[in-house]
C-alpha cells in the first residue's frame, strides 16, 4: 500500500532576521501563533539573511534594522535587488538612529515597520502582536509589480528656507494620501517637482509623529521645494510642501489665497490620525477646481471619499495605477468611488502635477466638463 503524500503546508513562510537569540525565539512564537505564517527559518544578521533568503525563499522576511557585519538597510537593499519579496522591519522604539534608518528602508522598498516597544531587546514584545500581524497580513496582499528598484534622486545639500524669495500665498493646492508603501512613492514624486510648480502641496502619510518629522526631512534634502512639516495657524504658500504630523489632522481653511493650515487631534478616521479624507474635504470646499487630489498606495480605503468630493467641487482626481501600488487598497477604493479619476503611473504623476499647475483652473474645469 504506497504511503499517502503528505499534505503541502499552506501557511506563508516567514523568515526571522535578528542579531538576538531571545529576540528571534520571541518573534518566531508571535508569528507562529495565528496558525496563518509559518517560520521557515531564523538568521542572526544581514549576511547570514542573504544565504537564508537565497536557500530557503521565504514568502516573507521579518528584518531587524540594526546589526553586526551587514546591517537592516543594507541587507534589505540586497533582497531586493536579488529576490524581491515583502520585507517588513523591526526598530527599536526611540532610537533616532533606528528611526532614520527605518524611514529610509522604507524608501528602498520594505513594506512595513513595526516597533520593538522597549529597546533593541523587547521582553514585552507581545504588546505589539497586533500590529505585527497586520503588517504580515499586508505583506501577504502585497503586488511584487509594485515594488521595483527606486529611480535614483540626487540628494541635495539642504537649503536653507530664508535664502529662498518669499512665495506668494497658495491659490492652488495638491493633496496626496498615501499609506503602506507611500514614502516609497513619495520618494519618487516629490523630488521631480520643480521649485517653481505654482501650487502648494499638501500630504497625509499614514505614521506616526517621529517618522513624519524625519519623512519631511528626507523629502526636503532630496528636493527643489521646501518640505516640513505643516504648523497649525500657518498660511499656506505655493512652491512648498506640507507633511501632517503624526497624531494630528490636517485640514486649509479660508479661501483660496489666503488659506491656512489647521491641525486638531479629533477622532481618528478610518482608524488612522492623520486621515486623508478630513483635509480632501476641506481642500474641496476651499480650493474647488484648483484643487488635485491624489490617492497613493495603502490599505484601507482613507481618501476615497474626499477625492469624490474634490472631483464634484471642479478639481482633479488622480489614483496610482495597480501595477505600480505596492497595495492597491486606496487607489482602487478612490476610483471606484471618484469615478472620473486619471489613472498614472507612480512615475507618471510628478510631470502630470506639473501639467495641471501650469494650466488655468477654470481652463481646466471646463476641459473636463466637456470630457
Amino acid at each position: 500500500m504506497s504511503a499517502i503524500p503528505a499534505a503541502r503546508d499552506k501557511r506563508t513562510s516567514v523568515l526571522v532576521v535578528d542579531d538576538s537569540a531571545f529576540m528571534r525565539k520571541l518573534i518566531a512564537d508571535l508569528v507562529e501563533s495565528s496558525g496563518k505564517f509559518h517560520v521557515i527559518g531564523t538568521a542572526a544578521d544581514g549576511m547570514e539573511a542573504l544565504q537564508k533568503v537565497r536557500a530557503l525563499r521565504p514568502d516573507i522576511v521579518t528584518l531587524d534594522i540594526e546589526m553586526p557585519r551587514l546591517n537592516g538597510l543594507q541587507a534589505l537593499e540586497q533582497i531586493m535587488a536579488e529576490m524581491p519579496r515583502p520585507v517588513v522591519m523591526l526598530s527599536a522604539a526611540g532610537s533616532e538612529l533606528g528611526n532614520e534608518m527605518t524611514l529610509r528602508a522604507l524608501e528602498r522598498g520594505a513594506l512595513e515597520f513595526v516597533r520593538k516597544p522597549s529597546g533593541p531587546v523587547s521582553i514585552d514584545l507581545s504588546a505589539v502582536r497586533e500590529q505585527l500581524m497586520s503588517a504580515l497580513d499586508a505583506a501577504r496582499a502585497v503586488n511584487m509589480k509594485g515594488i521595483n528598484a527606486p529611480t535614483p534622486v540626487a540628494e541635495h545639500v539642504p537649503h536653507d528656507e530664508v535664502q529662498r524669495p518669499s512665495p506668494d500665498a497658495a491659490t492652488r493646492v495638491v493633496a496626496i494620501a498615501s499609506s503602506t508603501g507611500g514614502p516609497r512613492a513619495l520618494a519618487e514624486i516629490i523630488p521631480r517637482l520643480p521649485e517653481e510648480l505654482g501650487a502648494a502641496v499638501v500630504i497625509v502619510q499614514h505614521m506616526p509623529r517621529e517618522f513624519t518629522r524625519l519623512l519631511a526631512e528626507r523629502l526636503h534634502a532630496m528636493s527643489d521645494l521646501w518640505v516640513a512639516e505643516a504648523i497649525d495657524g500657518k498660511l499656506l504658500r505655493e512652491n512648498r510642501v506640507y507633511v501632517a504630523p503624526g497624531g494630528y489632522h490636517m485640514k486649509v481653511s479660508g479661501k483660496a489665497g489666503n488659506a491656512t493650515i489647521q491641525l486638531d487631534t479629533s477622532a481618528p478616521m478610518w482608524g488612522v490620525r492623520p486621515a486623508a479624507d478630513p483635509l480632501f474635504f476641506s481642500v474641496a470646499d476651499t480650493f474647488g477646481p484648483s484643487a488635485v487630489g491624489i490617492v497613493l498606495t495603502g490599505m484601507g480605503r482613507d481618501g476615497a471619499e474626499g477625492l469624490k468630493r474634490i472631483s464634484e467641487a471642479g478639481g482633479t482626481a488622480i489614483v496610482q495605477d495597480r501595477e505600480s501600488s505596492i497595495i492597491y487598497g486606496m487607489p482602487q477604493a478612490a476610483l471606484a468611488a471618484a469615478g472620473e479619476a486619471r489613472v498614472a503611473t507612480v512615475n507618471q504623476i510628478a510631470p502630470l502635477i506639473k501639467e495641471l499647475c501650469a494650466e488655468k483652473p477654470k481652463a481646466r474645469a471646463a476641459s473636463q466638463r466637456n470630457q
